[in-house]
């Protein structure tokens, strides 16, 4: 009786003649009409499930419609190849397709995966090795019309809407994907109708135990057995594996083990071969340079996971294996299969191997493949996945003696295999990195061959895809270089991940090699010469130094400086570009260098020009270098306090020098304790005040010479800021009232001839009335110089309004009243009237200041009531309040 997950899903799916369902559904080849699939449930199920999208676990029901079909197929059941029919007309019908390809949108990851697991189960079901010639006819035919459908969903992407392969770098003709033609998802099922399984060597590879007695061997490239009389199998391995796959979906895991373990032999002899042919050729091919790739479509991200398929195969049988010691049986999901009918598979394993370690041994060669990045984003995303998904299935497997040494074996076959290997010397410009693969052999490794495990991972920290064509300079120096604005590839859509992927890498190198001073030194030239992307060696600065850091220990001072010299080649490539972390970056660094010590701090203000902006250097960098908690931290002497703070100092002034504007406050801060070094930022002020500053930083740096007892050269500079200002008869709310108000009241302070110096500065750069009222009254209130002085003379006289400055003072405001007055009544509306009669009762305040005031207000009402006699409501309440 079987017994099945899927059971309850499918049993109402399934009747028999009695018309009660039948969850085994158990029909044989020739007794096709014992029980029916309601096939309108089917459809209707299919057509529901597609309908929600992909939500409410649509696509688990979806998936367990695919298992059962599976699931027929290994029972022999006839009605899994027509389950499969309805499904495949459901999907074929889904509205959404169309609408995606009109839209030029992509569909869902989760959907594609649906598509593909569909492509995949027709690949098996043309390949049954028991099929009539007329039953694959007709579904070759049933496959093609399908096919010819326009909304048919491509095998690599989805419409054909993404990025054409833009670089011309590829083998001529190889992947030009302007003149390929458009593999649908049954495609491969369609070439798949033109293989057979008549050829001689191929049934005696998977029935029985017919080659015992063979000895012959021969040593040719397309041998039918190696040089132990074991039996090879050429065919094109995805093609191969597909065989595989294939005897295993229809319940012969015996026969699918055997083609396995040819497959895998095969490979096995394939390596070496390759390995001696590079060996012999590699001296010349190093010398010319030559990259070339074998593989332009990998076995690992396969649309037919060739790989996977293998890899799953053996480890089937190894993990049943294990059990046979209790007499255990072989579970191949509902077939029971009793271990004794496998012996004679054994012969064909290495002595004491185990088809785990065959298992493990294959996935190795399958991910350190080289190959060719394919196109499209769907097509990267896969390759990504069926990697990752790999090494976590490797990831399950306890290392022992016996998988250690294969490890050693392939590391050593992949950093020696030439053009067959992701990790020999020469890569071709688009291939596959190898980040992800590297850390898990790295992480392998490490406990048992560390120089190997540091070979492999250095090797695959390329990313040539990245690296500039024309020599980029003196590269025995990497970490002086500024790197190069990278020619990023339009058509690698994952390039984001893949620089993720190389970070994980160098991070997991950098915490193996804490303690290890030779180690990290060859770290960190790998990591400088290799990642481009700033972020990125940010995010490695910030891990060496947590790791350099923890708080178990007294800092790894060598994993210190490797984070500093990282964060020194953030600030180099960061430096004339955008970045929104910048302010971050350049407060990270100095946290770095302090940790460091003072050479380190002492050493970014000797160069600070190559790391930061002026501002940051000043208001950043030297201000947090001087404060009382980096002394405190850093335990300094006297002697050491004043070395940082000359360096500081003259930092400082190198920056208000180069930027006056952003760096001059900050350099007078900084120059405070030295006269020397304050005169000198004071007079670099005054000399860029005339050209390149405007009236607010003047302003800013006056309140701040007043604040610091400067009160003459806060003057000074008030008057330089009063030079550059204009506000005109409408200001009245600028937010430059406040310091010009200041400034009078700084002049006025100080004396009568510095009231008379700016107050014609005032009235050249302020034509707002009411601002001149207020400075007016408040010079007529006391008496100048007294206010700064504090002392107790209370002689002196306040200033007349006849006679000068004040008096150019009186005249100016009253100028303004009338010039605004004329300016207000020109675009007046009614609702403004009362608003305006209380300006002109201020402006008669101000004109009754002078001793012939009321005279003169007279008459300019008199003007008005003349001028604007048109606005006679208007006129009326002037009339009302002013006569």
């Amino acid at each position: 009786m079987l017994t099945s997950p899927y059971c309850s899903l499918i049993a109402w799916l399934c009747v028999s003649k009695s018309g009660a369902p039948d969850p085994t559904a158990g029909a044989s080849v020739d007794d096709e009409n014992c029980w029916h699939l309601d096939e309108e449930q089917v459809q209707e199920q299919v057509k529901l499930f597609l309908s929600q999208g992909g939500y409410h676990g649509s696509g688990k029901q979806l998936n367990l419609l695919f298992s059962k079909v599976r699931e027929m197929l290994k029972m022999r059941d006839s009605n899994g190849a027509r389950m499969l029919t309805l499904i495949t007309e459901q999907f074929m019908a889904d509205p959404r397709l169309a609408l995606w390809r009109q839209q030029g949108t992509t569909m869902t990851d989760k959907y594609r995966q649906l598509w593909d697991e569909l492509g995949a189960l027709w690949m098996c079901i043309v390949l049954n090795p028991h099929c009539k010639p007329e039953q694959k006819a007709a579904w070759l035919r049933q496959l093609k019309k399908w096919n010819s459908v326009d909304v048919c969903p491509l095998e690599d992407g989805n419409h054909g809407n993404e990025l054409p392969n833009l670089t011309n770098s590829l083998p001529q003709g190889a992947h030009d994907s302007g003149t390929r033609p458009h593999r649908t998802v049954f495609t491969r099922a369609i070439e798949a109708c033109d293989l057979h399984w008549q050829d001689s060597h191929l049934q005696h590879i998977i029935n029985d135990d017919l080659y015992t007695n063979y000895c012959y061997h021969d040593n040719t490239e397309n041998s039918l057995f190696d040089s132990r009389s074991w039996p090879l199998w050429h065919e094109h391995v995805p093609t191969a594996c597909a065989r595989v796959d294939a005897l295993r979906s229809h319940g012969y895991p015996r026969e699918a083990l055997r083609l396995a373990i040819a497959i895998v032999n095969t490979l096995r002899r394939q390596q070496q071969k390759q390995l001696e042919l590079f060996r012999n050729h590699k001296k010349d091919l190093l010398h010319k340079g030559v990259t070339s790739i074998t593989n332009l479509e990998g076995w690992v991200g396969h649309p037919l996971d060739p790989i996977g398929t293998l890899f799953s195969t053996l480890m089937e049988t190894g993990r049943g294996d294990e059990d046979s010691s209790q007499g255990g049986f072989l579970d191949f999901s509902g077939t029971k299969i009793e271990l004794h009918l496998f012996p004679s598979t054994r012969r064909f394993l290495e002595e004491g191997e185990s088809y785990l370690a065959l298992a493990v041994e294959t996935a190795l060669m399958g991910l350190g493949q080289q190959r060719i990045m394919p196109d499209g984003l769907y097509a990267q995303e896969k390759v990504c996945r069926n990697e990752e998904h790999l090494i976590a299935k490797l990831q399950e497997v306890d290392l022992d003696d016996t998988l250690v040494k294969i490890f050693r074996k392939q590391a050593v076959f992949l950093l020696e295999g030439g053009p067959y290997s992701g990790l020999g010397e020469l890569i071709y410009r688009e291939s596959v990195p190898m980040h992800t693969f590297a850390k898990y052999l790295f992480t392998c490794l490490l406990p048992h061959d560390a120089e190997l495990a540091y070979k492999i991972a250095l090797r695959a920290m390329r990313l040539p895809v990245l690296e500039s064509m024309a020599p980029s300079g003196d590269m025995s120096r990497p970490h002086h270089i500024v790197s190069v604005v990278p020619n990023r590839y339009p058509r690698w859509f994952t390039l984001s991940h893949i620089e993720s992927q190389q970070c994980e890498l160098a991070s997991t190198m950098l915490t193996a090699a804490k303690g290890d001073a030779r180690r990290l030194e060859t770290v960190l030239e790998s990591i400088q010469k290799n990642i481009h992307s700033s972020s990125h060696i940010f995010k490695l600065a910030q891990d060496a130094f947590k790791i350099a850091t923890l708080m178990d220990s007294l800092p790894d001072i060598t994993l210190l400086k490797v984070s500093l010299e990282l964060g020194l080649q953030v600030m180099r490539m960061t430096l004339s570009t955008l970045n929104w972390r910048r302010r971050e970056m350049v407060r990270w660094l100095v946290t770095c260098a302090t940790e460091v010590g003072v050479y380190a701090l002492d050493s970014i203000m000797q160069s600070w020009f190559t790391l930061f902006t002026p501002t940051e250097a000043t208001s950043i960098v030297a201000t947090t270098v001087m404060s009382n908690s980096t002394i405190v931290r850093l335990h300094l002497d006297c002697h050491q306090q004043e070395n940082l703070a000359s360096s500081a100092r003259t930092l400082a002034l190198q920056c208000a020098m180069k930027d006056p504007q952003n760096c001059a406050l900050s350099a007078l801060t900084l120059c405070e304790k030295d006269h020397i070094a304050f005169e000198t930022a004071y007079q670099i002020v005054l000399d860029a005040a005339t050209t390149g500053m405007s009236y607010t930083q003047l302003f800013t740096i006056a309140r701040y010479m007043e604040h610091r007892g400067y009160p003459m050269r806060a003057y000074k500079l008030a008057t330089l800021a009063m030079v550059h200002l204009n506000l005109s008869y409408n200001q009245d709310t600028h937010p430059a009232i406040n310091d010009v108000l200041w400034a009078c009241a700084l002049s006025h302070s100080l004396g009568k001839n510095e009231l008379a110096a700016i107050i014609p500065l005032v009235v050249k750069s302020v034509k707002c009335a009411t601002v001149l009222s207020d400075i007016l009254r408040r010079c007529t209130l006391t008496t100048p110089g007294m206010v700064a002085l504090h002392s107790r003379r209370n002689s002196g006289k306040l200033m007349s309004l006849d006679k000068a400055p004040l008096r150019q003072l009186l005249d100016a405001t009253i100028g303004a009243y009338i010039n605004t007055t004329h300016s207000r009544l020109t675009h007046i509306s009614p609702r403004h009237y009362s608003e305006f009669i209380e300006f002109l009762s201020k402006a008669r305040e101000t004109f009754l200041m002078a001793h012939d005031g009321h005279i003169q207000f007279t008459q300019f009402i008199d003007n008005l009531k003349q001028i604007y006699k048109g606005k006679k409501k208007l006129m009326m309440l002037v009339r009302e309040r002013f006569g």
